[in-house]
């Protein structure tokens, strides 16, 4: 008889807990008699830019705080139109110029979410109901000009959370920065924030305590990509509409105060190592050396922080003539101006003062942006070091930060934001690095945008590639295509997928891209009534320069033996290299007729046809090898002769038998 088994002493498990979630659920539900789905508490300050539909009912009911009923059978079945041979991604020229005209006479519709008017003898449930009310009114809004208008909207912020960390940030903010991007500002340019700000009250916000008290900032951030030209060009777009802007960057800073540490470093190490008696003077010459080497690395810093010459990449003399300019408007400015800047464009703070009449003592600068335009970058390098964590992914500021930055500033850093804006495509605002590259499903309209704003030996020149492209002789235009550049692309960096080797486009268009968004391949959007190929030219010719020499990439990983190695087209004076099937058959026919000359007669080759012909009876043979005719005679022995090798046995040779590699005719 088996023993008895005693006391379970854990009775936790996996069916004990499944029996416990059940039982929350339905408790929950008799409580607040709705149905909800499971919500990490932890994921409250996630930003979300992109819903699927369910998602989007059930957080809209939540919003809403009433019931819904599921139905069943009732089924609706979409069609969808037919392919078409364009990438359905993109917008040709013509449909894109409408769509910006319809932009336009839309803008005022589109709007920032506002804080309903709150006083504070509201309790937090009266204020937490009216704050959802009003984030559901404003979603509505934007769905009816979506379906109403038939507007394409850019993924925006759909979180409550997240925007109300933006109320926070405004409502605690004197003075209120912008941040865009250098390489597309109106991209990142909120225009309904800008009012805004001036519509928010008194010092915390409250109803009735005054409006129209702080101002804007426009900060141009990743100015150092641009040349002194096209700072110019946008100096005199932003004077024209008014908008108080300044341009910075914070690359340049943070690697000037990079540069002054490691001065600083090295002079201390100089100055600690010990001194040897017989090597006395050699040793002092030699810290003389390093110390002025530190000062003058100083002094070219700080140089370069009050001109606008320094660029992520090293620039020659030529490229520093280009960076270079005397126009004040166009400056980029170092760290202690952009302070200056701050405090001079500040608000009176006696405007702030509280119900008992104090006044501020610091003064607040909110700054406000898109996910990666370089908030938290700007905010470490005002501090001289990193105290705000720094990704390249969108998104990684959760919450509001507040940092002190001097004894009269205080930075507020608020999370990346996503407005709502009009967009022609959702491939811009990948390209713009607005949306998440390592989350990007769809690739090829990205790419298709890339390689119609790169020119093709940009490309080329920068990865050292050969990219193939369809001769106008086979049908094509002779322009780069997506597809083309990821399967050079993956080939010469060997991204394979797994299976049968195909080139892995999916992970090149992944790299490619974020080197696009990193500047390394730079494209700059103009201003309106400026073509982009004329605003990009000196952009373009400095790639070329400091792409010179790089050492071109294979176009195949076959051995030249292969039956299917491709050789690298040879360009001559920059024109386009035939293709691959017309240098194979101009070769084949050329080595062919290498050896011999050609006759004068047709269809002959010297004395020897260019191929068989029958000659078993006289009509066959009534004209001769080399086109002299032959009378019935001379036929009829011409025909006897041809037969004479005839055994009446069957004359079959097999083929003799070649290996071959498979996918032999793929070029």
């Amino acid at each position: 008889m088996p023993p008895q088994k005693g006391r379970d002493h854990n009775p936790s498990g996996l069916g004990r807990a499944i029996i416990n979630k059940k039982i929350k659920d339905a408790r929950k539900m008799e409580e607040s008699g709705l149905y909800v789905t499971d919500v990490d508490p932890t994921s409250r300050l996630k930003s979300i830019t992109q819903e699927r539909d369910l998602d989007e009912f059930l957080n809209t009911a939540e919003l809403a705080g009433t019931e819904f009923t599921a139905e069943r059978r009732n089924v609706k079945i979409i069609q969808q139109s037919a392919g078409t041979p364009t990438n359905p991604y993109l917008l040709d020229d013509q449909e894109e110029k409408k769509t910006l005209e319809r932009h336009q006479e839309n803008k005022q519709k589109l709007r920032v979410p506002r804080r309903p008017p709150w006083k504070k003898t509201m309790t937090t449930a009266e204020l937490d109901r009216q704050e959802k009310t009003a984030f559901l009114d404003w979603r509505r809004g934007l769905a009816a000009l979506q379906e109403e208008e038939k507007l394409l909207l850019t993924p925006f912020e759909r979180n409550i959370e997240v925007w109300r960390q933006l109320w926070r940030v405004l409502e605690r903010s004197h003075l209120i920065v912008q941040i865009v991007d250098a390489r597309n500002p109106l991209r990142f340019r909120c225009e309904d924030l800008e009012d805004y700000v001036r519509d928010v009250e008194g010092a915390e916000g409250e109803q009735g305590t005054g409006k129209d008290k702080r101002r804007s900032l426009l900060l141009i951030n990743k100015a150092d990509l641009l040349t002194a030209k096209q700072r110019i060009s946008w100096a005199d777009y932003f004077d024209e509409q008014g908008i108080q802007y300044a341009f910075f960057s914070a690359a340049n800073a943070a690697a000037i105060q990079q540069a002054r540490r490691d001065a600083l470093a090295a002079e201390q190490a100089a100055n600690q190592e010990p001194v040897e008696p017989e090597d006395e003077d050699e040793e002092e010459i030699g810290g003389e050396e390093t110390l002025a080497s530190s000062e003058d690395d100083e002094e070219e810093s700080q140089s370069g922080s009050d001109d606008d010459d320094d660029a992520y990449y090293s620039a020659d003399e030529q490229e520093e003539e280009l960076y270079a300019t005397d126009d004040p408007r166009a400056k980029v400015l170092s760290v202690l101006e952009l302070e200056d800047l701050f405090i001079k464009m500040a608000p009176d703070l006696s405007v702030f003062a509280d119900s008992e009449g104090k006044t501020p003592p610091k003064l607040v600068v909110g700054l406000v942006g898109y996910p990666n335009v370089g908030k938290s970058s700007t905010i470490n390098s005002l501090l001289g070091e990193k105290k705000v964590s720094v990704s390249s992914t969108p998104g990684k500021t959760k919450h509001f930060q507040t940092i002190h930055l001097s004894e009269t500033i205080v930075l507020c850093d608020c999370p990346g934001l996503v407005f709502p804006q009009f967009a022609t495509t959702k491939a811009a605002l990948v390209c713009d690095g607005v949306l998440p590259i390592d989350q990007m499903r769809e690739y090829t309209g990205p790419t298709t945008l890339l390689v119609q704003r790169i020119p093709r030996e940009v490309l080329e020149a920068t990865y050292g590639l050969t990219i193939k492209v369809t001769n106008p002789e086979e049908g094509g235009d002779g322009k780069v295509t997506a597809e083309n550049f990821l399967i050079t692309f993956a080939i010469a960096r060997g991204f394979t997928r797994s299976g049968q080797g195909n080139p892995d486009e999916a992970r090149s268009a992944r790299f490619i891209l974020k080197d696009y968004v990193n500047g390394k391949l730079l494209f700059c959007q103009s201003p309106p009534g400026i073509p982009e190929s004329d605003f990009n030219e000196e952009t373009h010719r400095i790639a070329l320069r400091r792409a010179e020499g790089t050492k071109r990439a294979p176009v195949t990983r076959v051995g030249k033996n292969a039956d299917t190695f491709v050789a690298t087209p040879i360009q001559i004076n920059g024109a386009s290299a035939p293709s691959v099937k017309m240098v194979s058959l101009d070769a084949q026919f050329f080595n062919e007729n290498a050896n011999s000359s050609l006759a004068s007669h047709a269809y002959t080759k010297g004395e020897q046809a260019f191929g068989s012909r029958p000659k078993a009876f006289p009509h066959q043979n009534s004209v001769a090898n080399d086109g002299t005719p032959l009378n019935f005679r001379q036929a009829r022995i011409a025909s006897v002769l041809a037969n004479q090798g005839e055994t009446g046995k069957k004359q079959h040779k097999k083929m003799k038998r070649v290996k071959q590699r498979s996918g032999k005719g793929y070029d």
